[in-house]
């Protein structure tokens, strides 16, 4: 390949190559993979993404769960100690959450009970918004314009195997809230039971056996409590969507400047403009981190709560549940 005519090519492809280019939700939105199918059926890279994520997850917290274990005898003290800085850093969040923030809403028994699920939401959230932070879809595109355009398609795309982020996509935020909906429903039917489920889907005891004149309210509970078994979990569902599709968006909105910079005046204005560009890209990557681990423990704190209030104690503690729901709600916006 001669160097000089790739350098070019380079160059004259230099919208391209500023993460952004043309349209920057092209690089948010999630992709089918090119050449790859299932029967009729074309896979998504966010399917990719979560069977790497799950992957990731479980070989972290297998490695950190073996060095957070007691040891043997023979080690003395040490053996309590909890070895290597990921480790520690699991040890403290697992800790942090079921103690400061699990126990706290559930209770201990409820808590035993759903902490295994919870976690693992966590962390597996956790994993495809982390994970969705590098720009592997980018640096595919980068690779291919250096090869030059006959690696392209025919529509003048360029072929995607791997990266994004599952969870901008609302058929994987859809299916992780349809798991906190099942885990919603069996927690108020296992500790409930089927009439104490009914009775809590119309509003309680005391509006269902009080008096004559509030049983006309009865059947506007029932619509409005069936209406809440779907829209909580939609509501997590979208609340994550819409995060990572906002920030990544953001993102390469940030780094598109360069780019159309480029194409108005050449490379005179786009080094300025894309020196500032990268720089506030950079802070709100830092931002976008925070975000990541946010978004995560909000939606394993929202299941929690949802699933706190069908408990026995819901009926009292709805009105301190739905306060929680209502500022986390508010947090989520102000992203």
């Amino acid at each position: 390949m001669n160097l000089g005519l790739s350098i070019l090519s380079i160059v004259d492809l230099a919208p391209s190559l500023l993460a952004a280019g043309g349209n920057p939700i092209d690089h948010v939105v999630d992709k089918d993979i090119h050449g790859f199918a299932v029967g009729e059926y074309k896979v998504a890279l966010s399917a990719i993404s979560l069977v790497v994520g799950a992957v990731l997850v479980f070989i972290v917290l297998s490695m950190a769960a073996k060095r957070i274990e007691t040891g043997p005898a023979s080690a003395g003290t040490d053996r309590y100690i909890t070895k290597g800085r990921i480790a520690q850093i699991v040890e403290v969040i697992v800790q942090g959450l079921r103690d400061g923030v699990l126990q706290p809403l559930l209770g201990k028994e409820t808590t035993a009970r759903f902490l295994p699920f919870l976690l693992t939401m966590f962390f597996f959230i956790l994993m495809l918004n982390l994970f969705g932070m590098i720009p592997f879809m980018d640096i595919q595109e980068f690779v291919f314009t250096i090869l030059g355009h006959e690696h392209t398609l025919a529509s003048g795309e360029t072929p995607v195997w791997f990266g994004g982020t599952a969870t901008a996509s609302i058929a994987v935020t859809a299916g992780l809230a349809t798991l906190s909906f099942f885990a919603i429903l069996y927690q108020g039917f296992r500790d409930l039971g089927v009439k104490g489920f009914i009775e809590h889907m119309a509003g309680g005891k005391d509006l269902l056996y009080g008096p004559l004149m509030l049983k006309a309210v009865v059947p506007i509970m029932l619509v409005v409590e069936i209406l809440g078994l779907f829209i909580k979990p939609a509501a997590l569902s979208i609340r994550l969507f819409a995060n990572m599709v906002a920030g990544h968006t953001l993102l390469a909105t940030l780094l598109g400047f360069g780019a159309l910079a480029y194409s108005a005046k050449g490379w005179g204005l786009a080094v300025p403009v894309s020196a500032v560009s990268v720089v506030a890209a950079i802070a709100i990557s830092v931002l976008e981190l925070f975000v990541a681990f946010l978004q995560a423990f909000v939606f394993m704190f929202l299941t929690a709560v949802f699933i706190g209030m069908m408990s026995h104690h819901g009926d009292h503690d709805h009105d301190h549940a739905h306060d929680h729901d209502h500022a986390h709600g508010h947090g989520a916006h102000a992203h």
